[in-house]
């Protein structure tokens, strides 16, 4: 009997095959980048040494996954019950002194391992100690955004996008240079936001009665989209801002724009709702220790 496949087999193989090898080619690119944002790779200074490490970190976890899977199943198979095997138990060991180091050690230097890298690049991606060329504070509110350009001495208030059908409309644009340091504080109004930008792998929280910075370098030209990543409230999905990244030159025009608009001059915690509520409460004590002194 011929053990040759017939010919609708082969033709189904080498479909198969076709298929696949275009699935891993088209596959490749968000491989590489290890299926973060499309626009991630080379966005700014840091994506690239997040994505190395984001890859890595996977592909550690995932040969650890294949080891414990591999030996999982050889003991299923290799010690399963057999139909000839007698009811007595095979010799039963306390311990294993060269075993129990090994899974013991093998996980601490991993671990270490995986910190060490870990620590080496937030290191790098929170260090502020250099002298920024752009300073832009950021503050976050229900549900929108004002940016103050404070070298420039001017700003952007937002407004709660509209969304519909598809669409965000009226969202405030953030501008940032291209190849300059830009330093951003980021500061909110009232509850809890974050600041991210997903293709820049950039997110850093707001907190109430307290600043967070951090610096960065947009290293392409394009647009980006950013968002509130910390449920802040009923219309926390409308929290939406543009990101432009423009050129030295393109940067300048806008901020002139923006002063032509008459955007100058910056907005400052005066508007915090938790400012007011402090301010209202501070004058509520003070009237209670009067009304205490007058008893």
């Amino acid at each position: 009997m011929s053990t040759t496949p017939s010919r609708p087999v082969r033709k189904v193989a080498v479909a198969a095959g076709a298929v696949a090898v275009l699935g891993l080619t088209g596959c490749s690119a968000e491989l590489r980048r290890g299926f973060l944002p499309e626009q991630a790779p080379g966005a700014t200074n840091h994506t690239d040494m997040v994505i190395s490490l984001w890859n890595n970190a996977w592909i550690a976890a995932l040969l650890v996954g294949v080891l414990v899977w591999g030996l999982l199943i050889w003991c299923i198979v290799a010690y399963r019950k057999r139909r000839d095997d007698d009811n007595q138990l095979p010799v039963q060991l306390r311990y294993h002194v060269p075993l129990e180091l090994m899974y013991t050690f093998v996980p601490i230097v991993m671990i270490g391992v995986l910190f060490a890298f870990t620590s080496r690049s937030m290191g790098e991606i929170l260090d502020t100690s250099a002298e920024p060329d752009v300073r832009i504070e950021v503050y976050g509110k229900r549900w929108s955004w004002d940016f103050n350009y404070t070298d420039a001495d001017v700003h952007e208030s937002g407004v709660q996008a509209d969304i519909t059908e598809g669409r965000a409309d009226g969202i405030p644009t953030l501008y940032l240079p291209e190849g300059q340091l830009v330093e951003f504080t980021l500061k909110t109004r009232d509850v809890n936001h974050s600041f991210w930008i997903p293709e820049f792998l950039l997110k850093l929280d707001m907190i109430s009665g307290r600043e967070n910075t951090i610096q960065v370098v947009p290293e392409r030209v394009g647009q980006f989209q950013g968002k509130c990543a910390e449920l802040c409230g009923e219309y926390h999905g409308s929290m939406l801002f543009n990101v432009e990244v423009v050129t030295p030159e393109e940067f300048e025009a806008k901020m002139e724009e923006l002063r032509a608009a008459g955007n100058e001059g910056t907005l400052g915690d005066e508007y915090n709702v938790l400012q007011g509520v402090a301010s209202r409460q501070g004058a509520h004590t003070e009237g209670d220790a009067a009304e205490g002194g007058e008893g």
